[in-house]
């Protein structure tokens, strides 16, 4: 169902509609984890190892994804807030074709390249053949990758965050059979796990496909809308490239991270992939309040309601710091048993290392989840070119943080270097954030409201098309 953000109370619009996202993105997680948890459980810690060591690259290259996709996403969330039927399903022609150009592009420069990053990354000689096997099958089926992302994003975009939650139970379910299937059925190993990813993906996106299809006239398109024009595509590629460069130059950081990482052998390397793994979990409240700040606050721009987007920050930030609260006490107090479920037999010095990792995070989530919401806050109002200065920020201290750090005390200078890039991201943001609205405040005002109010049945844009019709 289509849901208007521009009316109504803000803290309990973003409130409803963060809680699928973050269902969804804890359903999401399962995809990887599935596979972590079998893989160290009945292949090896080796091959554990060489899974972990691909979480950068797979960061790189689906952050990419997710960053164009949602930028794509922003111009359909600004002409759906704007009541523009037909400017909507133009850049719903226009994703499909951006999202197939960058399908086929992102997988012929991927495939090849992964063995010559890994080995640049300092993969230890032991995993690297693992980590090669794995992450060259999750390339294969980025088209896969994208077409979901796209779909989920959309659909997100007119005010939907719960159907993509259903597609991803689904799918995680799939994923969960296939990981058993392929790896201790089929004795596939890891490039097992990663087919389970890429088919699992690939059941997601059709079923986003078909739900579309069904159940969203607003997004449904025929032949004459893929007449959009260079106009349209630019301005949607001009908003998502910024995010998904964002995205690799995060992407970049976590990659010389994990080259620091390497050097303290597999043992470290086992650690720091159970661990990441759990905080990677904890976090999707902070990732699906984000996201629900984009959409909101692209809704509320195309509305020119600049006066919700202020109040409707503030609540997200509210709601995002009892967030990260409970996501600290989740990684902090039971981190040696739930880092026991990745690794069997994992020995006290995996599960100090874990534990430590995991201590460091949790006590900075509050700085991640400001990142979250105002760096989403300034995209869904349309500067995604400028937090792409905020990513700079992060990849500068992540990178002086992991090397500085590392050498002067070891491990832990590793575990540091992630708030420290996070608090120098917040900086930025929290300067950036309140000029620009304040600018947009001076300048911009609410559009009139149509005579016609929109229902629990009756989308804005259906709303402005039987005005005219009457």
């Amino acid at each position: 169902m289509e849901k208007d953000l521009t009316r109504g109370k803000p803290s309990k619009l973003i409130l409803t509609f963060a809680l699928p996202l973050f269902i969804g993105n804890v359903f999401q997680q399962l995809y990887s984890m599935v596979d972590t948890i079998i893989v160290g459980q009945t292949v090896s810690t080796q091959a554990l190892a060489g899974v972990g060591a691909t979480g950068a690259l797979s960061f790189l290259i689906i952050g990419f994804v997710q960053g164009m996709t949602s930028g794509f996403a922003v111009l359909t969330s600004q002409k759906y807030g704007a009541r523009d039927e037909d400017g909507v399903k133009k850049t719903v022609a226009a994703s499909v074709v951006l999202s197939l150009v960058m399908s086929a592009v992102l997988t012929a420069i991927s495939v090849p390249l992964m063995r010559p990053l890994l080995t640049l990354m300092n993969t230890p000689a032991s995993i690297i053949d693992y980590a090669d096997s794995y992450i060259v099958t999750i390339c294969w089926g980025l088209t896969a990758t994208v077409f979901y992302n796209m779909f989920s994003s959309l659909l997100r975009a007119v005010g939907d965050s719960k159907s993509p939650l259903f597609f991803l139970i689904l799918a995680s379910v799939l994923n969960i059979g296939l990981d058993f299937l392929f790896i201790v059925v089929f004795k596939m190993g890891v490039a097992g796990a990663g087919w389970a990813t890429a088919i699992s993906q690939a059941v997601s996106a059709l079923a986003c496909l078909a739900h579309i299809v069904r159940k969203f006239r607003i997004l449904r398109i025929s032949k004459r809308h893929f007449k959009f024009g260079f106009r349209i595509a630019k301005q949607m590629t001009v908003l998502g490239l910024p995010m998904a460069l964002q995205f690799s130059i995060t992407a970049v950081g976590v990659m010389v991270q994990q080259s620091a990482l390497n050097g303290f052998g597999e043992t470290v390397v086992a650690a720091y992939t159970a661990a990441s793994k759990i905080d990677t979990l904890a976090v999707q409240a902070l990732v699906a309040m984000g996201t629900a700040i984009a959409t909101y606050c692209g809704q509320n721009a195309g509305a020119r309601r600049y006066d919700r987007i202020k109040s409707g920050v503030r609540a997200g930030m509210l709601i995002s710091a009892v967030c990260a609260v409970v996501a600290a006490l989740f990684v902090i107090l039971p981190a040696k048993p739930l880092t026991s479920l990745f690794i069997s037999d994992p020995g006290e010095e995996i599960l100090n290392l874990s534990q430590t990792y995991l201590f460091y995070q949790g006590i900075f989530y509050i700085a991640l989840g400001a990142i979250f919401v105002y760096r989403n806050a300034l995209q869904g109002m349309g500067y995604s070119a400028l937090t792409m200065l905020a990513g700079a920020t992060e990849l500068v201290m992540r990178i002086i943080a992991a090397f500085a750090l590392a050498a002067a005390i070891g491990f832990t200078g590793i575990c540091l270097s992630n708030p420290v890039a996070w608090l120098g991201a917040d900086v930025f943001l929290l300067a950036a954030y309140p000029l620009l609205l304040r600018k947009k405040l001076k300048t911009g005002s609410p559009l009139p409201v149509a005579a016609v109010e929109p229902t629990e049945s009756t989308s804005p844009c259906e709303a402005i098309t039987e005005k005219r019709a009457a």
